[in-house]
C-alpha cells in the first residue's frame, strides 16, 4: 500500500502560491510539519483527491478506503444529535461518549457542544474506524492537554494503512514513523524516526534540547521524550 506523487504542484485558489511535492507515502504514520500558512491544508486536500493538482500525478496503490479530517469539526457534522453523529460514523455511541467524557449529552445537537467537545467527539468517531488512507489536518487543535494525550495514544496504536498528520503542534505527538516538512513551497522528506530528528527544522524545543545534549529519543511521543530526558 502506497501513495506516490511525481512532480505534483498544488495551489491555493487562483493565486501564484503553490506547494511542490515529489515522494512516496508508505504504510505507517507520517508527520508533516510546517508554519501556519505554509500549505498543509492545501496539500491535504490534494492528497485526498478533493482538489486537482496543477501538474504532476498522484498514484494510489492498494488503497481502497480513505478519509480526510478537517481542522474544524463543524465541517463533518451530519447527525441531529450527538448519538446520531456517532451512529453516522458506524461506531458505538456509548463507547465514544465514555471515552470523550460526553455522557449525558447524547441528545444534544452536536453544534451545541463547545469547539473542544465537538473536536474530541469527531476525532474519537474517526479513529473508531479503520481506513487504508487517513489524512488528519490539525487533529490536536481545540483540544486540551488531556485530550491531546488520549488522541496521541489512539494514533500510536494504528498499525495498518497510511496515516498522514498535518500539524504545527509543538507539545504532544504520537509515535510516528516518518517526518516530512513543508519549507519554501516544497514538501521535504526528512526520513524515518529517529534518524530524521536532527534534520527536523520544526522540531519542538524539548527535542532540540535533547539532541543538543546527545540524548536522541527513540520517538517523539511524551513517553519517549521523558525516557530520553531521564537517561544518565
Amino acid at each position: 500500500m502506497k501513495l506516490s506523487l511525481d512532480g505534483v504542484v498544488a495551489n491555493r485558489g487562483e493565486g501564484d502560491w503553490s506547494v511542490q511535492v515529489h515522494g512516496t507515502f508508505t504504510e505507517g504514520i507520517h508527520l508533516v510539519s510546517g508554519d501556519v500558512g505554509s500549505g498543509k491544508t492545501t496539500l491535504a486536500l490534494a492528497l485526498a483527491g478533493l482538489t486537482a493538482p496543477v501538474s504532476g500525478s498522484v498514484e494510489r496503490d492498494g488503497i481502497t478506503s480513505s478519509m480526510l479530517s478537517f481542522q474544524f469539526p463543524e465541517y463533518h457534522v451530519t447527525g441531529l444529535t450527538v448519538r446520531e453523529e456517532c451512529e453516522s460514523w458506524g461506531v458505538d455511541p456509548d463507547t465514544v461518549l465514555a471515552a470523550t467524557r460526553l455522557e449525558g449529552k447524547e441528545a444534544l445537537s452536536p453544534v451545541r457542544l463547545s469547539r473542544g467537545e465537538l473536536k474530541r467527539l469527531h476525532v474519537a468517531c474517526l479513529l473508531g474506524k479503520e481506513y487504508d488512507f487517513l489524512i488528519l489536518d490539525e487533529p490536536f487543535s481545540s483540544l486540551d492537554c488531556r485530550e491531546k494525550e488520549r488522541v496521541c495514544r489512539d494514533l500510536s496504536g494504528r498499525t495498518q494503512g497510511i496515516t498522514i498528520i498535518f500539524t504545527h503542534e509543538q507539545m504532544c505527538f504520537p509515535r510516528v514513523d516518518h517526518i516530512w516538512e513543508i519549507s519554501c513551497g516544497k514538501l521535504e522528506y526528512r526520513g524515518r524516526v529517529p534518524d530524521a530528528l536532527p534534520l527536523w527544522q520544526h522540531a519542538p524545543k524539548l527535542v532540540r534540547n535533547l539532541l543538543a545534549a546527545g540524548k536522541i529519543p527513540d520517538n517523539i511521543s511524551p513517553g519517549d521524550l521523558v525516557e530520553a530526558a531521564c537517561r544518565t
